[in-house]
């Protein structure tokens, strides 16, 4: 009884402890740039990316775009450089005429919205999708137009080095910006049975580009490793099996113990099949730094970035994946920018 008062007091005081909020804060650029940075005294100006990752719609196009402009700003700050506030860099090249704002309205696919929430089976739910991609994009638009488009001459390139008084005009496109799962078999990413399972399925049956059939692999292997466990057991020393047993009547002890086992491991594969995803996060970008009073091209590059959850513990969601992406893939282009471009 005292053991027991003394477990209730420390539950209570746990959980008053417990009571308050977590806090999270992140500084990306935590220190100013020294006096001898490399970008100190030069002021760059960040123009939006042309985005030819047909991903998605103009809504996510434009988080696409301020997710990496951000890094962008954070990166360069980092290197002691100077800049404009970006809403100002997008307004002057509305008035001026270089991008256009499109509207994007998806009120008339709210109802096929919702019923992704439903409970459609994943095939129904693939084809609702389907149809939102293709209904939230722009058909018959001139490609000049186009959010993807930004083509500057070199007298518009000057023009805007002499509006805010910079030395360096960035830009760039975006070539891919996609989830994808990560072809790792890495038990610690996967989990031990996706990775006992479905790696047999891949060795016996290979790769199937169905869903149902990557199901059905993993259901057969699964069966087949029970239906091994089944046998076994049948024959074990300690089981004196006498061969009498019968499922329904219909089966002796060893059939009895490989029905079983092999229905076991038949739903073991089912749910190794739905279990094991490891998301990953690709992100290529290409950026041009061009001298803001000839528009020349003083330095490009390209980068491809790949970002998976280093375990099945880690955070797996996209905004997470993407972010780290993003802000690997930005720091590694100005930081060559920094070395090699000056």
């Amino acid at each position: 009884m005292e053991r027991l008062k003394y477990l209730v007091i420390g539950i209570l005081a746990l959980t008053l402890a417990g009571c308050g909020q977590t806090i999270v804060e992140t500084l990306n650029v935590p220190h100013a740039p020294g006096f001898d940075a490399p970008g100190k005294g030069r002021s760059v100006v960040i123009l939006p990316f042309a985005d030819y990752s047909n991903a998605g719609n103009f809504d996510s196009a434009y988080r696409r775009n301020m997710a990496i402009t951000e890094a962008l700003t954070d990166r360069f700050s980092a290197n002691g450089f100077a800049m404009p506030v970006q809403e100002d860099v997008f307004q002057y090249l509305v008035d001026e005429g270089v991008i256009n704002i499109v509207p994007y309205e998806e009120t008339q696919s709210v109802s096929l919205v919702n019923e992704l929430a439903n409970d459609w089976s994943d095939t129904m739910k693939a084809e609702i999708s389907r149809y939102l991609a293709g209904s939230n994009t722009t058909t018959g638009v001139n490609a000049a137009n186009s959010p993807g488009t930004h083509a500057l001459t070199t007298a518009t390139v000057a023009k805007i080095g002499r509006s805010f008084k910079a030395d360096y005009i960035v830009r760039g496109r975006i070539l891919e910006y996609k989830s994808r799962q990560d072809p790792t078999w890495e038990p610690w990413k996967k989990g031990i049975l996706p990775f006992i399972n479905g790696g047999t399925s891949r060795i016996i049956f290979g790769f199937a580009s169905s869903d149902l059939y990557d199901q059905w692999n993993q259901q057969i292997t699964g069966a087949a490793y029970g239906a091994r466990i089944g046998y076994e057991h049948s024959n074990w020393p300690w089981d004196n099996n006498d061969g009498g047993d019968t499922i329904f009547g219909m089966s002796d002890g060893d059939d009895a113990n490989a029905i079983l086992w092999g229905s076991i491991g038949s739903e073991v594969g089912k749910q190794a099949y739905r279990s094991g995803d490891v998301q990953q996060a690709v992100v290529q970008l290409r950026m041009w730094v061009q001298e803001a009073t000839s528009g020349n091209v003083v330095w490009t590059n390209r980068v491809d970035v790949k970002v998976t959850p280093e375990s099945f513990f880690a955070d797996n969601q996209y905004d997470a994946l993407f972010n780290k992406a993003i802000e690997k893939g930005v720091t590694t282009l100005v930081d060559n920018f920094v070395t090699t471009g000056l």
